[in-house]
């Protein structure tokens, strides 16, 4: 891989896939970055096919990536899911992708357990110097460890709970440059409720609201300054699904998400100490504190952070319970990241087995064209106990 492919592949991933990173005369892009962006990539081929909605829908093998608290009302009581994700080939990268397991077994009519591994590779690089010279390969990759415990609270609601072990190395096999460079760790938790009315008819409301990894900062050196945000995140989901008949029956939802993470300060760019102090009063934020600050801290005041909000809208058909179509869009403001995709997918169900694709439609053209386009998402399922009662 090319050293200048590499430095876009790392912007590219530092802002999940940013459309277009040219800012506006009237309206500069202040696009709110994370470290460990992986953990914002959509890890599921199902919800891949609906423009990433996932919070509120019926429960499947990966609800542990949308909102855990779903699991004890899955029909199943085990149910595992892989899924395999090819990360920018529109851009001709071979050697980067997202690897997903997740599963859950239910204890009883009331809880359940599941856990969950999120491997992210970011391909194999080329180290050079200012000259170009060739200093080494490296092999960066991240990784995402989950346990968790969900619980109804009623024969309509619920609620789940989860740990995460966040593991990024960036820096492995970088030459010696002065600088010590080390894997990057952290902890973070998930809380996530859910209410489901849907009726015995089959038709009815489902909602969802989640907090996402709610934890420490990261850095990949010994500097207590250069630790970075996880993306902590606030997601709102809603569902509806109608019964046509017996056979035929359509679900379609609506997500919201925004990230719980302080929008960078606005900055002259002239090296002032004004920008010097706001730039450190940016990092030395407490985690807890810019949970709540990151609602009204945008500089464009409320306007901008009304921008913030990701939207994700979709719908998925299913025959008989065994063939599905889906279809969805995928909305991030220009100036906060410029995301914008359509999205379709397929399922097939036979016996314990399910198969489920994933297509991100191509779209733009030239430097506006979005570098997930041609994504393709392939997620196997495996499930036990399809009649458990519930």
């Amino acid at each position: 891989m090319k050293f200048k492919t590499l430095r876009l592949t790392a912007v590219l991933c530092l802002l999940v896939g940013a459309n277009s990173l040219i800012a506006q005369d009237t309206q500069p892009i202040n696009v709110v970055t994370t470290a460990v962006p992986f953990l914002r990539i959509s890890p599921d081929a199902r919800a891949g096919g609906m423009g990433d909605l996932g919070v509120a829908t019926t429960p499947d093998a990966n609800s542990a990536f949308w909102n855990l608290a779903k699991t004890p009302f899955a029909q199943k009581n085990f149910s595992a899911g892989l899924t395999y994700t090819p990360w920018l080939k529109d851009l001709g990268l071979n050697d980067v992708y997202l690897l997903a397991l997740a599963g859950y077994y239910k204890l009883d009519d009331l809880q359940a357990i599941s856990a969950s591994v999120r491997y992210f590779s970011l391909g194999n690089i080329q180290f050079t110097n200012g000259n170009g010279d060739y200093w080494g390969d490296g092999r960066p990759r991240e990784f995402g460890i989950d346990a968790g415990y969900s619980r109804k609270l009623s024969d309509k609601m619920g609620l789940g709970i989860a740990l995460r072990f966040i593991n990024s190395n960036l820096a492995a096999g970088a030459p010696s440059t002065g600088t010590t460079y080390k894997p990057g760790r952290t902890v973070a938790g998930d809380i996530s409720f859910y209410y489901n009315g849907v009726l015995e008819s089959g038709n009815g409301w489902a909602f969802g609201a989640v907090l996402s990894n709610l934890g420490g900062k990261i850095g990949y050196t010994n500097d207590a300054q250069q630790r970075d945000y996880i993306p902590a995140n606030l997601s709102l989901g809603t569902t509806y699904t109608a019964a046509i008949d017996d056979a035929n029956k359509i679900q379609f939802g609506l997500d919201l998400h925004k990230l719980l993470v302080p929008t960078p300060p606005s900055l002259k760019g002239d090296g002032s100490s004004e920008d010097s102090l706001k730039i450190v009063q940016y990092r030395d934020k407490s985690v807890v504190s810019s949970w709540f600050s990151s609602f009204g801290d945008a500089p464009g005041g409320f306007s901008e952070e009304l921008k913030e909000f990701q939207v994700s809208v979709g719908a998925e058909y299913s025959y008989n319970d065994q063939f599905f179509a889906r279809a969805g869009y995928f909305y991030e403001n220009k100036d906060k990241g410029n995301r914008k995709y359509f999205t379709v997918g397929l399922g097939l169900k036979y016996n314990v087995f399910g198969l489920n694709f994933s297509y991100l439609v191509p779209s733009g053209s030239g430097v506006n064209r979005n570098p997930l386009s041609n994504t393709l998402r392939f997620g196997l399922i495996f499930d036990l106990d399809s009649d458990s009662g519930n």
